[in-house]
């Protein structure tokens, strides 16, 4: 796949284009932009991949060995996952762990991605599971799934952050102990935000498995939430405005350090919930036994979304529907689709073992309008 180089600039792509005469909107049929995007989506679902609200692990490694092997056109998962990853490689598994085992980042779905990594032959010592705070990971149970499989376990606040690596915003709401600049009182403090040394140069490769679960600013705790605050530090001052989210989440994920390196997107949509953000709440959940698998955050992303969405319908349960702007932006930065339609889907049933009709989204999917 050809990628096309990404600027960190939205707001002057989007100026140049309308002062071009151009729809912001029809910017996604420009040749360029075609070659990052209709990126196909691979969508697994298994009815017995969880009982009572348990992942079945044997269901679950079944399920993403199908997902990665019809993504990637491979004979068999291993040749699947060498495709993406080999013996010389350093692999960042992005979990999102804050919520906890039951709506975060699930560990049966994080297990089978590490065991398809060690059939490739990547080394124990060069797999790590990550997220913003290590205390989370452990208290979620990442910690012994770590041990017992014999690979690394790090947290980006716990490792630090680069100095010679940063995101550059004008909004500075007060650092907090962990950042970078916490405690300095000159005129530039705040203002940036690090990469985490975490994802230092001798990392190469990143999988990105977010949950589908909701989070009012952005829709969905998907890819671009997860990956890119789990990067960086000073976040705070995002999070506290979400309206700087549209521009800041895309800006930071398309940087070199963070994105670039993404070769695999995994939402785990087992279970969802549908509203509570990071509390659990099993009565706003729902059971969706599937997982999605792609390259395209925004794509994966909005079909969370619009899996949310129809939950909260069936369950009578009244909310706005969520601001997109996030991923029309992230679509001007060429990270991905944010029109479903354009999105090649194909489904699967681990039940009846064939697949099912392909075909792209609902006529109700979120699609943002120019």
């Amino acid at each position: 796949m050809v990628k096309v180089r990404r600027t960190n600039c939205i707001h002057t792509a989007a100026l140049m284009l309308q002062l071009a005469g151009v729809a912001v909107g029809s910017a996604l049929e420009f040749q360029a932009l075609e070659t990052m995007t209709n990126r196909p989506v691979v969508l697994v679902s298994d009815p017995q991949a969880t009982v009572r609200l348990q992942p079945q692990t044997a269901r679950v490694q079944a399920m993403v060995e199908r997902g990665i092997t019809e993504l990637t056109g491979a004979p068999d998962a291993t040749s699947a996952w060498r495709t993406l990853a080999n013996s010389n490689d350093t692999v960042a598994i992005k979990v999102y762990s804050s919520p906890g085992p039951n709506t975060g980042t699930r560990i049966p779905v994080v297990a089978a991605v590490v065991k398809g990594l060690l059939s490739a032959c990547v080394l124990r010592t060069n797999i790590l599971i990550w997220d913003r705070s290590e205390a989370d990971l452990r208290a979620a149970g990442y910690a012994r799934l770590a041990e017992s499989l014999g690979i690394r376990l790090g947290g980006a606040l716990q490792s630090g952050y680069d100095e010679l690596d940063s995101y550059e915003f004008a909004l500075v709401t007060g650092l907090r102990f962990g950042d970078l600049e916490f405690g300095r009182k000159d005129d530039g403090a705040g203002r940036r935000s690090f990469v985490t040394r975490l994802l230092g140069p001798n990392v190469t490769r990143i999988i990105s498995i977010a949950p589908a679960s909701n989070k009012h600013s952005t829709g969905v705790t998907g890819h671009l939430y997860s990956m890119t605050l789990g990067s960086v530090d000073n976040t705070w001052r995002f999070e506290s405005n979400p309206s700087t989210l549209s521009w800041v989440l895309p800006e930071i994920y398309a940087m070199r350090s963070v994105g670039d390196r993404v070769v695999l997107c995994i939402t785990d949509a087992l279970i969802c919930q549908y509203e509570g953000e990071e509390a659990t709440l099993l009565h706003y959940s729902q059971v969706a036994n599937e997982l999605y698998f792609g390259t395209d955050p925004v794509a994966l992303d909005l079909l969370a979304i619009q899996l949310l969405e129809q939950q909260r319908r069936s369950s009578d349960t009244g909310r706005p529907k969520p601001d997109l702007k996030t991923y029309q932006n992230a679509a001007l930065l060429q990270l991905g689709t944010d029109d479903l339609r354009r999105v090649p889907i194909r489904r699967f049933s681990m039940d009846s073992g064939t697949a099912l009709p392909a075909s792209g989204a609902a006529t109700d999917t979120p699609r943002v309008e120019p």
